[in-house]
């Protein structure tokens, strides 16, 4: 099936004799065939990020035959990411995240050209990056660099492709400027600071990422190759519990700031950071002053100070590891107010979370209400078993 859009790479010269025997289910598909094959040989692929949809993504792109691979991935491999990153083992534990997928992807595929950028992209280097490549393929799983890396594809005029994954559900698209909307078109802002969990706090069914992962590598080779209809104006919608699929039509936002204007004309890559806000302007202001560390709370514990310690989290995450003699008042009981009236004035309120963002929303709130002696601890649960106790697990 011919697409409506134009193949995104010319195909290479020629295919050597094992190359046709690597690919030659591929050859032998009328929609993609010889000359298919060949572009996909061409191409020139980004990855950004190593992680849950990135592990799925590049061993299937090395696999069908890409033969540039780039990756982007800053990070080391942790035990926690081996239950989704499937690129990565139980041996790469505590290396580099793009050595260790490079590893796996040249013992996939050895034509395949693995380029790696052990970097995390910002406004500095994220053109010259990018610039380097035909398609991005966007395995990040937080909200600045998502606007980031459709920002800098907006101006280099390069699709690519985007996937969202939380707990059971998943969403996938491809954004090309030239030819339809770009994420800002479909999310013109981002949620509010805490609004919308990470999946380190809120969890991923970890073969999730190998379903929307899949999907991603779906579009690259269309859009490559020029064949199908590719997710250009198209959000799917994917819920693993329901088993479901269902495509939302997205039109370009004909008042877009970024790819309703001239790219040559706009300088729009911004403080992303700061327009996503880790943080609400009232947490922000809230933790001056009101921050402890962990050894400042052990130090209170260690002298029988009179205090309430709250952990705000979900009962899930209590029972993984919890901090000795904190009492639970998940979050959600802070943002509709039903806990208030239940805490105490005649003693000093800590409250706490995995790492200090939860904590710091928390802490707004009751400060708002009138809740003076209060403070948070910087770092949460993850900070306590850093310094205080490593025999706890972490997630």
């Amino acid at each position: 099936m011919t697409s409506t859009l134009p193949p995104l790479v010319v195909p290479a010269e020629v295919l050597t004799v094992d190359e046709v025997r690597r690919y030659s289910r591929h050859l032998i598909i009328p929609d993609v065939g010889m000359t298919g094959q060949k572009r996909l040989k061409n191409a020139k692929v980004l990855c950004v990020g190593a992680g849950g949809l990135g592990s799925p993504a590049l061993m299937y792109l090395a696999a069908a035959g890409v033969g540039t691979l780039g990756i982007v991935e800053f990070d080391t491999v942790d035990e926690s990411n081996l239950q989704r990153q499937i690129i990565h083992g139980q041996s790469d534990i505590g290396k580099s995240k793009a050595e260790s997928a490079r590893n796996s992807v040249k013992e996939i595929n050895p034509y395949v050209n693995v380029i790696i950028h052990e970097t995390r992209i910002d406004n500095s280097n994220v053109m010259e990056i990018f610039s380097q490549y035909d398609l991005i393929v966007d395995g990040t799983d937080n909200f600045a660099t998502r606007y980031l890396v459709n920002d800098a594809c907006v101006l280099l005029n390069k699709p690519y492709v985007w996937g969202s994954i939380y707990r059971f559900d998943g969403q996938a698209s491809v954004f090309w400027s030239e030819y339809g909307p770009c994420y800002r078109c479909l999310y013109p802002e981002p949620p509010p600071p805490g609004m919308v969990p990470s999946c380190a706090e809120g969890g991923v069914l970890g073969v999730l990422c190998a379903s929307i992962g899949s999907i991603q590598v779906t579009e690259a080779i269309k859009v490559i190759t020029g064949i199908g209809e590719p997710l250009v104006g198209r959000l799917m919608v994917y819920d693993a519990l329901e088993m479901s699929y269902r495509a939302i039509k997205v039109r370009k936002d004909p008042d877009c700031p970024i790819c309703s204007k001239n790219p040559q004309q706009t300088d729009l890559l911004e403080d992303y950071e700061a327009f996503c806000g880790a943080l609400s302007e009232g947490a922000s202001a809230a933790v001056v002053d009101s921050t402890i560390s962990v050894n400042d709370l052990k130090g209170r514990m260690d002298r029988g100070e009179d205090f309430m310690l709250i952990d705000v989290r979900e009962i899930n995450e209590w029972e993984i590891v919890k901090i000795p003699g904190a009492t639970l008042i998940p979050k959600q009981e802070f943002l509709d107010g039903s806990i208030l009236e239940k805490l105490p004035h005649d003693k000093q309120i800590i409250l706490h979370c995995k790492s200090g963002a939860r904590s710091a929303e928390c802490l707004a709130i009751i400060k708002n209400a009138g809740f003076k002696d209060a403070v948070h601890v910087g770092g949460g649960v993850l900070a306590w078993v850093h310094s205080i106790d490593p025999s706890l697990p972490i997630y």
